[in-house]
């Protein structure tokens, strides 16, 4: 039983890693009613703003290691600018290898798939695909400059100043910890070239920039790829040949471990094009993400023929560890909010951002008497005997949590999910494990709890107005189950699935000791500004919304 429960969590979490950016498609916004207004006995509506306190929580660099994807590009919205390169491990196919006698490169290629589904046929019965993990989305993509370098920094698995067995955590920031960057010279150790092949097979040195389109026979953008959507480039060979071929018999290619040691990892690092770029999310986890060495060799089946060389590969992988890093350049600079009183507008940013702080029912109804906004509310809503659950005198039928977006600043590229959580426990509330999850469509999956952005006329490409979230059953546990009235958090996400297995990221504070992030907002450089309970449009309030009925006595 313990194997299965075990299979079934690695089956889940390989289908999510599959469809990490299928939530950030765009698509129209499907509502529900619950209520029947017909047959309710004195229906009614609960909705009250002004005990709601919600507040901006920015982030410091928070923890990029041991996530499923790795980001590399540029990405523009409402804040400003977020730059994303990472580190990554490399380990080989295999060791203590034989390359054979008079071994001669033919090519390198480094290839990182894209995050991608199938789009159907063309005319000749080949499978075509289309690209769901670049952002900003649209027809044409603008490539980024690609710098690859050797990196000298040796990334640990364990944390030497924790306890026993302690991941290493790695943050956005190039740092171990705040007491030990990375360095830039450690980084970039060595850079390695790219180069391009005539159709005679000369090999010339290449620029460094990554066109993410694909061209059609005249050199126009098509809508979907013919082969996997990757990134493709070949290396020069040199580097390589000294680098892995010439080491043959050498310990440093006996094992992992020392591999590992002699060969410390490859850093991406991404700069604009004419101050623009593109946002890429990278699957190395991919079979087909590697570094390929071609090559020819002599055989005793060919020695005796010089003319006759024998066909070889050897590959190198990426990983097992990855580290992420973002560098903001922000014209909308994002700082803490009033924890006391909320803010007048809520600033949500993925990665090394912000997430925010909610509560409900906050503050006193009677101050002069003792009686906290939350007890009325209860004492309005059951009978109590030693502040314990009797009866009810409302019944719940549904109940919203509602953010507006500030519409006055022209945004673009909101977030489509966002995700509300338990923020003292870090975990989801009731509601969450309640809803219905799709994990090979995390665009549609908790829509209920977890409302998708609506949008202007319900069109996928028009402006955002509000989010909506379900928390229906989180208001019956205060009610009912003498549950705690915690504070709330909010943060956007790339795919809501994600927090049902993956733990909160670190985030490196020196003011709170327990501050995390959700593991799905790291992953996105998204951001959105929303009205907060202080803001001066009473109608764009943040309020909380409850449809109850009274029972019939």
């Amino acid at each position: 039983m313990k194997k299965n429960k075990i299979a079934l969590k690695i089956l889940t979490f390989s289908l999510i890693t599959f469809s990490f950016i299928a939530c950030e498609e765009d698509y129209a916004t499907l509502e529900s009613d619950v209520i029947d207004r017909d047959v309710a006995t004195n229906f009614e509506i609960y909705s009250e703003p002004s005990d709601i306190v919600a507040y901006t929580k920015a982030l410091a660099p928070v923890q990029t290691n041991q996530l499923s994807l790795s980001t590399l590009g540029i990405y523009d919205d409402v804040y400003g600018r977020t730059t994303a390169s990472f580190l990554t491990q490399v380990n080989a196919s295999s060791y203590s290898p034989d390359f054979g006698e008079d071994v001669v490169i033919d090519s390198v290629a480094l290839t990182i798939p894209y995050f991608s589904k199938p789009k159907g046929f063309d005319e000749d019965g080949n499978l075509q695909y289309s690209v769901d993990s670049i952002l900003p989305k649209g027809d044409i993509y603008k490539p980024i400059n690609l710098r690859l370098f050797e990196s000298n920094y040796f990334i640990r698995d364990f944390n030497p100043d924790g306890d026993f067995n302690e991941s290493q955590a790695y943050f956005s920031n190039k740092s171990a910890s705040a007491n030990e960057p990375i360095s830039v010279a450690a980084l970039e150790s060595e850079e390695l070239n790219f180069v391009e092949y005539n159709d005679n097979g000369e090999m010339t040195i290449a620029d460094n920039i990554i066109n993410i389109n694909e061209l059609d026979g005249s050199g126009n953008p098509v809508e979907t790829f013919s082969q996997l959507p990757a990134l493709r480039v070949f290396l020069e060979p040199n580097y390589w040949k000294n680098k892995i071929i010439d080491k043959e018999g050498d310990l440093v290619l006996s094992g992992q471990n020392n591999f590992a040691d002699y060969f410390r990892g490859l850093y991406f690092k991404a700069e604009p094009i004419n101050n623009d770029g593109s946002f890429l999310f990278l699957n190395l986890n991919n079979q087909s993400a590697n570094i390929t060495i071609y090559y020819s060799r002599l055989t005793p089946s060919t020695a005796d023929d010089p003319d006759e060389r024998e066909q070889a590969t050897y590959t190198i992988n990426f990983g097992p560890n990855k580290i992420n890093f973002m560098e903001n350049d922000f014209t909308t600079p994002i700082n803490n909010g009033d924890e006391d009183s909320g803010d007048s507008r809520i600033y949500l940013k993925g990665g090394e951002g912000s997430i925010a702080g909610i509560k409900l029912f906050d503050g006193f109804y009677d101050e002069d008497a003792g009686i906290t906004n939350f007890e009325k509310f209860r004492s309005d809503f059951v009978n109590l005997e030693d502040n314990k659950f009797v009866s009810s005198r409302r019944l719940v039928n549904e109940a919203n949590l509602v953010f507006y977006l500030d519409e006055t600043i022209g945004q673009t590229g909101e977030p489509d999910r966002l995700y509300l959580y338990n923020l003292n426990n870090k975990t989801p509330l009731v509601d969450y494990y309640l809803d219905v999850a799709n994990n090979s469509l995390p665009a549609v999956s908790l829509t209920n709890h977890l409302g998708p952005l609506q949008r202007v006329d319900d069109e996928p490409t028009g402006a955002g107005v509000k989010y909506k979230f379900r928390i229906t059953e989180h208001i019956n546990n205060l009610l009912v189950r003498d549950s705690t009235n915690v504070e709330l958090g909010l943060a956007v996400s790339l795919n809501v699935n994600l927090e049902e297995i993956m733990r909160q990221r670190a985030v490196q504070d020196p003011n709170e000791e327990d501050v995390k992030a959700p593991a799905s907002s790291v992953l996105s450089p998204r951001g959105v500004v929303l009205h907060g309970n202080n803001t001066e449009n009473e109608n764009k309030r943040v309020y909380l919304e409850i449809y109850y009925t009274e029972p019939n006595n």
